[in-house]
């Protein structure tokens, strides 16, 4: 869900079973492209010179001209474009197959793809139709809404705008975000009230892209609305469009579960069951690619059957004045309300990305130019293809009709080296789990600046579309450019050094701050490194000392407590390495097809802690035996070592949360 993307390196619905519905599901039906009244209809500005003028014949000989390879060569099984502009579709193009054991080609009007967080666009929709009626106050504490208590955060609340624009300050939701098990469907209200996410940033401050907010939106335009969030949106939103094929319903109605595209993880194999997506609101929608065009028209038309002309307009463009200044990273991109904004060539975009397991889709509104595109792919392809193409795809789009007419600035070559040099160093991303277990992918995610031989900034997990690093040129104070693109980079300054950056393509809803030196990959990874290589070297010596006095015929040169205290240093060496393993073990599984089991989560845990804690106290035991029984120098070093390998590992256990009891994660 949401937008993992490659460039980075790295990411409950209501079911018609369980549920009385008020409306039918419809049959869908050949959507007719809607149209605006003449009146309505403005002419297209003159195209800048030696760019294409976007037509429906140009635009569809260039995608078709552009998709065909980039699914083959990327191993993505299918894919629907829609483009509209001016309030009508101009080209609805389907590519590749929905389903290719039945070699079912995918059809604009008819095959279904699930467009992941750009789900959340309907929802925000809805949010903005109860802020239009009254019922909603966007800047009002959200719990006067809810029937459950949020904790508050240094004594401050939660608004919806905070939420809406991902500032509300919760850690990640992982725990059953995405399954394949219809069964874990259930009333939104109840996932939320199972577990309520912690508040790691103060509301309003710091982007935190979040799930569970989302949802959380989608339970509060229940609450006062007195509908059910799928009924609600196929009357308010799907009916007055004329969306006839798009549902959050999970499963899908039976007359619309033929026309949904098969989710693969690579064109060349087998195809992945229908994903059911457990917050339902932050990313269960199913629709065919003219439902997505029908509802970019709506909004591109001021709102048009949806919402009143100046509300639109303050979804699209909120007022700085209402935004927490150190939430924004000027002049990167940002949140609007639910849109974010994805600005090109000088031009207004707002957008939002979207991604399930196996679909990943974006859509993209060019606001003055009336210019709506859309994108959905049923696969990630190869190395996460369909991530670099929809990227690729869209910066494409506007290049070719909607291109630049200003140049970038350049910042003198010693100010830009003492510029990046003030960058170097640790960073930790704002998006993520801080107080469970899976805080440890904090630390083997850890952003590294640093300063390449030319003086230039270098980010390396930051990476192109070619895959490998950016190179970044800076084109004003503390703002970069990546030369080979459009993406910008810059930096938040405090007393003129930098403490906080990001990238437009992830600005609006998350950004990296300073990592804590007592979080600090850079000490920390060579530490655990050298000592998992004592630990191991600890084990090895066990049955290498028993086969040399074997073949030599000597005893021991220990007996007593010091023996046993040798004896046991080993034991706990070899159990610590058996926790990391079982450690690594569970994150990589974690987020796969099958979780572990909740009393699987509290036995590594409960072990954890008795394994970790326990090996500083058994390996201190033998240090200080070492120091007393009259032990060579180098034997009395190897135990010093040693406690000081497992002081590094359960440090790394307490910073990154490995001792925290919980199944919530």
């Amino acid at each position: 869900m949401g937008t993992i993307v490659r460039r980075l390196g790295w990411l409950g619905a209501l079911a018609a079973a369980t549920i009385g519905l008020a409306a039918p599901a419809q049959q869908p039906k050949p959507a007719t492209p809607p149209t605006v009244p003449n009146s309505a209809a403005q002419a297209a500005p003159p195209p800048a010179q030696g760019t294409h003028t976007l037509t429906g014949a140009d635009v569809t000989a260039w995608l078709d001209g552009y998709m065909p390879y980039a699914l083959h060569s990327g191993d993505v099984a299918g894919a629907v474009v829609t483009v509209v502009r001016d309030g009508q579709v101009i080209a609805a193009r389907g590519y590749g197959f929905a389903d290719i054991a039945k070699r079912r080609p995918v059809d604009p009007a008819r095959t279904l793809f699930r467009p992941g967080s750009v789900s959340k666009l309907v929802t925000w929709t809805a949010v903005m139709q109860q802020v239009e009626a009254g019922r909603i106050d966007l800047d009002a504490d959200v719990t006067r809404y809810l029937d459950f208590r949020i904790p508050a955060y240094q004594g401050r609340p939660i608004t919806m705008r905070q939420i809406m624009t991902h500032t509300a300050g919760f850690e990640e939701a992982n725990k059953k975000l995405i399954t394949y098990d219809a069964a874990d469907v259930e009333p939104i209200g109840a996932y939320l009230k199972r577990h309520v996410p912690a508040r790691v940033y103060a509301p309003g401050t710091t982007p935190a892209y979040s799930n569970w907010a989302t949802t959380l939106a989608g339970y509060i335009v229940e609450r006062v609305s007195g509908m059910r969030f799928d009924d609600y949106v196929e009357q308010r939103i799907f009916r007055p469009l004329d969306m006839r094929t798009a549902s959050f319903r999970q499963p899908l109605p039976a007359p619309l579960r033929s026309l949904a595209a098969e989710g693969y993880p690579l064109a060349s194999e087998a195809p992945k069951p229908f994903e059911i997506v457990v917050p339902g609101p932050a990313g269960a929608l199913s629709a065919s690619g003219l439902d997505m065009a029908k509802f970019m028209i709506a909004h591109l038309e001021q709102g048009r059957g949806i919402l009143r002309p100046e509300t639109a307009a303050l979804m699209h463009a909120s007022p700085l004045g209402k935004i927490d200044p150190r939430s924004l990273i000027p002049p990167l991109n940002r949140m609007e309300l639910g849109f974010f904004d994805t600005d090109i060539n000088g031009r207004k975009v707002i957008a939002h990305l979207g991604d399930t397991n196996q679909m990943h889709t974006s859509l993209h509104l060019f606001l003055a130019e009336r210019t709506g595109l859309y994108v959905s792919f049923n696969a990630a392809g190869r190395e996460g293809a369909a991530h670099v193409i929809r990227g690729q795809l869209f910066q494409d789009f506007a290049d070719r009709y909607f291109p630049a007419t200003m140049r970038d600035g350049r910042v003198d070559a010693a100010t830009a080296k003492r510029h990046a040099q003030a960058m170097a160093g640790q960073w930790q991303v704002s998006r993520g789990s801080f107080t469970n277990f899976v805080d440890i992918l904090n630390l083997f995610g850890q952003a590294n600046a640093t300063v390449d031989a030319a003086g230039r900034l270098v980010i390396p997990s930051v990476k192109g579309a070619n895959g490998v690093p950016v190179t970044w040129v800076e084109i004003s104070p503390y703002v970069w450019r990546d030369v080979a693109g459009h993406d910008r980079l810059a930096a938040q300054l405090v007393n003129g050094k930098p403490v906080r950056w990001s990238f437009d393509l992830v600005s609006p809803f998350m950004v990296w701050d300073r990592v804590p030196a007592y979080r600090s990959a850079a000490w920390l990874m060579p530490a655990l490194y050298a000592s998992i290589a004592v630990l191991l070297l600890t084990v090895l010596a066990w049955p290498a000392g028993w086969w040399i006095r074997r073949r030599t015929q000597s005893a021991a040169t220990l007996g007593g407590w010091s023996r046993r205290a040798v004896r046991a240093t080993r034991i706990m060496a070899l159990a610590d390495l058996l926790m990391l393993g079982g450690w690594f073990w569970l994150i990589s599984v974690l987020f796969g097809d099958v979780a572990p089991a909740d009393a699987a989560l509290l036995l590594v845990q409960f072990a954890s802690v008795i394994v970790f804690v326990g090996a500083v106290g058994i390996s201190g035991w033998n240090a200080w035996c070492a120091v007393h029984d009259g032990r060579r120098w180098t034997r009395k070093l190897w135990a010093a070592l040693v406690l000081l390998a497992t002081l590094v590992l359960l440090w790394m256990a307490w910073a990154f949360h490995l001792l925290a009891i919980t199944v919530h994660y």
